[in-house]
């Protein structure tokens, strides 16, 4: 294996030895249960999550009740529409328009188009320019905005904060919800600037573990009704429901958001990945080398600009998913597919493509075997 090069960050992050420490330390000498118990232990753990969370709020200069723990983008994306729904206006979203665009990853889109396939809400899409970047000018009017910070496919950075300034010139109460997925490895987070309502990334894409996400809501106690029930969000319990009388006191955000035991271990890990990745980002010097010796190839069509943080391309010819077979096969670990990313492939005019993408582990010496790997299945 130790001839394999990596060269799929934007999936998965590999993991540095700080967090793979961080994590075994716990497992072997500090780990229980958090706000289940008042024991010494428990309570380590609570002061643990505690900082975790806080080490969070700083990275993306937010408060720590702001911050919600979920086991990743896909679910905080899917859980923003359950809470918005239960709460917008007492009718849910019903008959409002919801604004997303070709650069959504199944999980920011899909569950809005469900919506709209059950006559829930109306769609529409934020305009891109010619070079597929989403446009701050011609807005339609909006209810909500789900935005794309970054493209899994296109790794280009979009103006957040202009899309969503513009956004409320339309509609002063436009509900924004951000996917920072791929932002959040190449770019500082600050949702003070932004003025989102809502951001999602998942913790194994900076270099921490799967099965942990982050959820930032701007005003958490807006959302009166919590979209998970459990252990730890609850604080009492009147009358019965065989009386039709019972009532619930939800404890305050974020424990209203977080029902059931929380993924401890991947939480504990996450500062030492955040302190990580803030220190060593990707070198995206990486990119533009290969860009510029794979463009010289006409059979390869790149479709990602030299300034991307990623190197997205087809093979003219070549079915992607045989090309994605020869590179595996001499040790070359990239994405091939569509990313799940069906609408920005459909604009693209391409059924499926390759991406390559770099972490802060990635070296020149990998990606000129990469290189040397594509060249020789591209002849």
């Amino acid at each position: 294996m130790n001839n394999i090069i990596y060269l799929d960050s934007a999936a998965s992050a590999l993991k540095s030895e700080s967090v793979i420490a961080a994590e075994c330390d716990f497992l072997r000498h500090n780990y229980a249960n958090a706000g289940r118990g008042i024991c010494a232990r428990a309570s380590n753990v609570d002061d643990m999550v505690a900082n975790a969370r806080e080490r969070v709020a700083r990275f993306i200069n937010a408060r720590p009740d702001q911050i919600v723990f979920t086991s990743g983008t896909t679910d905080g994306m899917n859980r923003i529409v359950h809470i918005i729904n239960d709460c917008v206006c007492g009718t849910g979203i019903k008959n409002k328009t919801v604004m997303v665009s070709d650069l959504d990853h199944h999980s920011a889109r899909l569950p809005f188009e469900l919506l709209y396939d059950s006559d829930l809400c109306k769609i529409v899409l934020c305009p891109m320019d010619d070079k597929y970047n989403l446009m701050c000018s011609d807005l339609p009017c909006a209810d909500v905005f789900v935005i794309t910070a970054m493209s899994n496919v296109m790794g280009m950075a979009q103006d957040v904060a202009g899309l969503i300034a513009a956004a409320r010139k339309k509609n002063p109460d436009v509900i924004t919800v951000v996917d920072a997925a791929q932002y959040v490895v190449h770019n500082e987070i600050d949702v003070q600037k932004w003025d989102c309502d809502f951001m999602c990334f998942s913790a194994h894409k900076i270099g921490a573990d799967t099965g942990l996400g982050i959820m930032y809501m701007k005003n958490p106690e807006r959302w009166v009704s919590p979209d998970k029930f459990g252990g730890g969000m609850i604080s009492k319990i009147t009358g019965s429901a065989v009386e039709h009388n019972v009532m619930f006191q939800w404890e305050s955000a974020p424990a209203k958001f977080e029902a059931g035991t929380l993924p401890l271990t991947q939480i504990i890990g996450l500062p030492a990945a955040i302190d990580y990745l803030s220190a060593n980002r990707p070198n995206l010097d990486l990119i533009k080398y290969l860009y510029d010796r794979l463009s010289k190839n006409p059979r390869i069509k790149i479709i990602t600009p030299r300034d991307a943080t990623l190197l997205t391309f087809y093979v003219d010819g070549m079915h992607i998913l045989d090309f994605g077979a020869l590179v595996g096969a001499r040790g070359l670990c990239l994405r091939v597919g569509n990313m799940c990313a069906s609408w920005i492939h459909r604009a693209l005019g391409v059924a499926g493509t390759a991406r390559i993408s770099v972490g802060s582990m990635n070296t020149m010496n990998d990606v000129m075997r990469a290189a040397d790997i594509i060249e020789s299945v591209v002849k």
